[in-house]
């Protein structure tokens, strides 16, 4: 489903299933768990070197455990970055990434339909830290040379995760260095599979690895890609600080789920393929939101992930109470499908009409395609369209 960048490079599929092997200590296949607080150290010069900065052995694991480290070098090597940094959240990672790289006075250039949680963290307390943040269509991020002219740091996703439009990351990251300003790219919906943004220039590609990193719907975690220059910003400004340290279990669990992600990417896309054929075929679907490959635009396939827009004439609270294997959850990206419908989806108890922030159109379903059989996934998507008909 990839390429290599070079002709001596693995791909991704062998890469994620090679094994671990540690600077010291037994060679095990599966990095084991360093369940520990602490570290100690042999002698007062060996801790002096640490503490001067001298030495990078493990001294706290807020800070670093060696599972971690296998994880966060895993997926470096996945994303083809210099470094990684693992957290206990996707919203950890995103807070992290933005508030290392921004500073009052700051402007910030943000995606339109960007995560709800996102878009929450830039109103409520970036801009009032000073940060001054503008909206744009992601088109316009490579149609507009100029957009990015006196913007520090540009917030993008591509393909987003409730409209699923596409972003020409060639083309922005050339935008970008020409005005010095810092990308950041949320890579959850194609994860390292489908799209390595660094190697087209973006400068951070950060997931939310609760979602197909995992893939087992049992982690809540984060992580971020970039270079070893913007990492030692982050985990100095950052991670030590905040305290959202990934712990070591899921660590692990994440550096499972890395294993299988390529066979699992496979099967959500002819999921997704035979879904968007049927989907085509149904009167009651009035728009299908489905990207597929676009190798120039830096996506090379098609995830598990896809919105559609229904008609009046569908009861839609009718329609997800007749489904069967299709649960209703907010995530995705796990074993089992799912199911958003928009307007409750991007709800909150202190926002009477949260449409008006993200432009989702309110007849708007999020499906997440899991590892079901596709053709009993379709059966009971098709079944539930029926009872819902008004």
């Amino acid at each position: 489903m990839d390429n290599p960048t070079t002709p001596t490079d693995p791909r991704i599929a062998t890469l994620l299933a090679e094994p671990h092997r540690p600077d010291g200590g037994i060679d095990a296949a599966v990095p084991p768990i360093v369940q520990t607080s602490l570290f100690t150290f042999a002698d007062y010069v060996a801790f002096e070197a640490r503490m001067s900065g001298q030495s990078d052995s493990p001294i706290y694991t807020r800070v670093q455990n060696p599972t971690v480290a296998a994880f966060e070098d895993l997926m470096a090597r996945a994303e083809r970055a210099e470094a990684a940094i693992g957290f206990a959240s996707g919203m950890a990672a995103i807070s992290a990434t933005l508030l290392s790289l921004l500073r009052p006075g700051d402007r910030l250039a943000c995606v339109t339909h960007v995560y709800s949680d996102a878009f929450r963290l830039m109103e409520t307390h970036l801009r009032p830290f000073g940060i001054e943040i503008s909206y744009h269509d992601p088109c316009a991020f490579a149609d507009d040379p100029e957009l990015l002219s006196g913007v520090q740091l540009a917030y993008l996703e591509s393909p987003g995760s409730m409209m699923m439009r596409m972003m020409d990351l060639p083309r922005i990251a050339r935008h970008a260095r020409r005005h010095g300003t810092i990308t950041v790219i949320d890579n959850t919906w194609a994860t390292p599979v489908l799209q390595q943004p660094i190697t087209h220039g973006i400068d951070v590609s950060l997931h939310s690895a609760s979602k197909y990193i995992g893939g087992h719907s049992d982690t809540v975690a984060g992580v971020v890609c970039t270079s070893a220059e913007i990492a030692a910003r982050i985990r100095s400004h950052a991670l030590t600080l905040f305290g959202a340290k990934l712990a070591p279990f899921e660590a692990f669990l994440l550096t499972r789920g890395l294993r299988s992600l390529d066979a699992r990417m496979r099967q959500h896309q002819r999921s997704a393929a035979q879904f968007v054929a049927g989907l085509e075929t149904r009167p009651e679907v009035t728009a299908i939101h489905a990207p597929g490959p676009a190798p120039e635009m830096g996506l090379n396939g098609r995830s598990g992930l896809l919105s559609i827009e229904l008609r009046e004439a569908v009861d839609i609270p009718r329609f997800a109470d007749a489904l069967k294997l299709f649960r209703l959850g907010v995530s995705w990206g796990g074993f089992e499908s799912l199911i958003l419908p928009a307007g409750v989806g991007l709800a909150q108890a202190a926002d009477p009409n949260p449409m008006r922030h993200f432009g989702v159109p309110p007849r708007l379903v999020r499906l997440s395609l899991g590892l079901e059989d596709p053709d009993d996934l379709w059966r009971d998507f098709c079944a539930a369209l029926d009872a819902a008909r008004t």
